[in-house]
């Protein structure tokens, strides 16, 4: 199958990548390589995609709609996995702008792409923010994510909408994925990860916002990658029995569905600190500070639908899963 796949010198696209090359599928990466974190990571991530046979780049910006029209025309992909995008809650409350021109215009002009050239399967990613000021915990996809506290989170749910405008007027099957926390090797540097990480292997302060009373649903980037295959796997399809008198926000009468990719398992931020202290083997020093703009106080992702579906059930341990980015980090950063 070939697979166009953006964002793929990203922390999922090139976990994603990497596992579809090995299970034999073709891959079409795009990728602008911008500087809102090191190139050098981005360009490491990509030259180890690079080993696989049946792996093509192109260097291009989603927001560039001529650069977009000729690699869908280029390449004409079965399936479409939409990874790419501005990442980042708080830098969308400094630096808005990027995320209108990545994360909208770059969406339209891959539905555009998908529409023209009759792709049998479009999966983006959403993200948990969405979900925003609910307070109804578990996070279900069946709720209403109307109030977003970011405008990252905003523009995430306006892919949500675009994308089942496309599926409803243009009958393309889309599949979005709400991304819960995800952690893992060779993650970003603007993560909490990385951030605690670097912080406790210097011996610098950690940030530790609202006092540390917060859960987050950490989600393993392995259990991830599973779920995005899962999903590309299985094209979405109409719900026969849904209604617009009591309209399910996860489903239609298009081939349109929505899924939550988390762990189902909150953690207190100071207990996930305490496991990075046990990995690397050194004392954090805290520094407690008030609620960010932008944050939830807590996650937690209700996955029964993407169980069900899917087959999607995460297996990494929180505890396992820190060890591994431990030794990952070490290895990449301290050796």
């Amino acid at each position: 199958m070939r697979i166009l796949l953006t964002g793929i010198a990203g922390f999922i696209g090139f976990h994603v990548a990497t596992t579809l090359l090995e299970r034999g599928d073709e891959v079409v990466g795009l990728d602008n390589l911008n500087s809102y974190y090191d190139v050098r990571l981005k360009k490491t991530r990509l030259s180890r995609i690079a080993r696989h046979s049946g792996f093509s780049f192109v260097l291009a910006d989603l927001s560039d709609r001529d650069a977009m029209e000729r690699t869908f025309a280029a390449t004409r992909p079965e399936r479409v996995i939409h990874l790419g995008g501005q990442a980042g809650v708080r830098h969308s409350i400094s630096d808005p702008h990027p995320y209108v021109q990545s994360n909208v215009l770059g969406f339209l002009h891959v539905l555009e792409g998908c529409r023209e050239h009759r792709v049998d399967h479009l999966v983006f990613a959403s993200s948990s923010s969405v979900h925003g000021a609910n307070a109804a915990l578990p996070w279900s996809v069946h709720q209403g994510a109307d109030h977003p506290l970011s405008f990252y989170a905003a523009t995430k749910k306006s892919n949500e909408l675009m994308a089942h405008a496309y599926a409803h007027v243009h009958q393309l099957p889309v599949t979005g994925l709400r991304f819960f926390t995800v952690y893992g090797p060779w993650d970003r540097p603007d993560m909490a990860m990385y951030k605690f990480a670097s912080a406790i292997v210097e011996g610098r302060p950690l940030d530790v916002y609202n006092e540390g009373r917060m859960r987050r649903d950490f989600t393993y980037v392995g259990d991830v990658v599973d779920g995005v295959i899962r999903a590309l796997d299985h094209p979405a399809r109409p719900n026969p029995a849904w209604s617009g008198s009591a309209p399910d926000p996860a489903t239609s009468a298009a081939p349109y569905r929505l899924y939550n990719i988390g762990s189902g398992r909150p953690t207190e931020l100071l207990t996930y600190i305490t496991l990075l202290e046990e990995a690397f083997g050194k004392r954090a020093t805290t520094r407690l500070l008030p609620m960010q703009p932008g944050d939830a106080q807590a996650t937690w992702a209700d996955i029964e639908e993407a169980r069900v579906d899917l087959g999607y059930a995460p297996r990494m341990p929180l505890e396992e899963g820190i060890r591994r980015y431990a030794a990952w980090f070490k290895e990449y950063y301290l050796a």
